[in-house]
């Protein structure tokens, strides 16, 4: 299935429990509390390696050296979709080793994003940069947000579906 990237592409989300996790100010953006067990962390890492065709991984282009990245890799992205900083075609989501991530995500997805509690704006989000920090999953429940996340930036990147978004 073929998305246009001016529709949502974010499934409603249950509101995340618990107290928003502290977070640095600026760049470096970095998620200090409430981060990703190493677990959690590594099978996000895999899930997303094999459930997001038409990637590769590598260092970010824009985040710390320990960030690994996603980009799209082959494929254009979808018409109107503004990716993460310095190209803006091809690194859509880069994950921290706290857990935490930053992502694109549809403009018109991040009033309900920042609503759930998931996640929040980037600090340079005023210079009209596209990017969220979604926090770390803490658990398996929150492993399966973060998926549904990440699944509705591939969707805006690319306008096409993840690989067996049904098998988390």
């Amino acid at each position: 299935m073929t998305l246009r990237s001016s529709t949502m592409t974010l499934p409603a989300l249950p509101e995340r429990a618990g107290d928003r996790p502290e977070t640095g100010p600026e760049v470096p953006h970095l998620q200090f509390t409430q981060t990703s067990p190493p677990r959690i962390r590594e099978e996000l890492r895999r899930w997303m390696a094999a459930r997001l065709p038409h990637i590769i991984t590598g260092r970010s282009e824009i985040s710390a050296p320990s960030s690994w990245a996603v980009f799209l890799d082959g494929v254009a992205p979808a018409e109107g979709a503004r990716l993460l900083p310095p190209r803006g075609d091809a690194e859509f989501a880069h994950l921290h080793t706290d857990g935490s991530l930053h992502l694109a995500l549809d403009p018109a997805d991040h009033a309900a994003f920042l609503a759930s509690g998931w996640g929040e704006r980037h600090p340079l989000s005023h210079l009209g940069i596209n990017v969220v920090m979604l926090y770390a999953p803490r658990d398996e429940a929150e492993l399966v947000v973060a998926k549904k996340v990440i699944g509705a930036s591939y969707r805006y990147a690319t306008g096409h579906e993840p690989a067996a978004t049904a098998a988390v």
